[in-house]
């Protein structure tokens, strides 16, 4: 379990050092950016490995209908990532489609995982998610976006399928049966 909170801490304060500390981090300038990617693949790979060696309690378990559920919310996560890359209507419209992405990847995961290591993953990033926004919120006013053609709304729906299929075949090879 140690390691999954190590990674976790890792990965959520590399990505809150600019919110928290941001003459620290503008100190550094751009020579840091290799630094924080470094920190956030190797928070990455210690969630991972920490995740998949942790034991703890467990309190429910998947069953068809919260599988169902949590593809459902999966695939709306996905196309919200998809929204913020491409500035759709939506990244219009919300002011953090990544962040509420992740908040709805957690959530959906939460859903299907009912143990103690899925709590503090699914959960931490869950939580760094809303931390973000409300710092950035307090950070001063948003603009949203110019709009985009329409092909980009078309491009971030063929993308979310084309990713949530990625991300089901590497369940599938990693051992998690997406749909049962």
């Amino acid at each position: 379990m140690i390691l999954l909170i190590l990674g976790l801490a890792l990965w959520a304060g590399a990505h809150l050092l600019k919110r928290l500390a941001p003459e620290l981090r503008a100190s550094w300038g751009d020579r840091a950016k290799a630094s924080i990617a470094l920190a956030l693949a190797l928070g990455v790979v210690l969630m991972v490995i920490g995740y998949r060696s942790a034991e703890g309690a467990f309190f429910w378990g998947r069953t068809p209908m919260l599988a169902g559920i949590n593809n459902l919310v999966m695939l709306v996560s996905v196309y919200f990532f998809a929204a913020s890359g491409m500035k759709t209507a939506l990244a219009r419209k919300l002011r953090h489609p990544m962040l509420w992405g992740a908040v709805l990847w957690a959530a959906g995961h939460l859903l299907v995982n009912g143990d103690v290591p899925s709590f503090v993953l699914f959960g931490g990033i869950g939580l760094w998610a809303l931390v973000e926004m409300a710092l950035i919120n307090r950070a001063g006013p948003w603009v949203p976006p110019a709009a985009k053609p329409a092909k980009f709304e078309v491009m971030a729906l063929a993308g979310t399928v084309i990713v949530y299929g990625g991300i089901v075949g590497a369940h599938y090879a990693l051992g998690y049966p997406t749909f049962g």
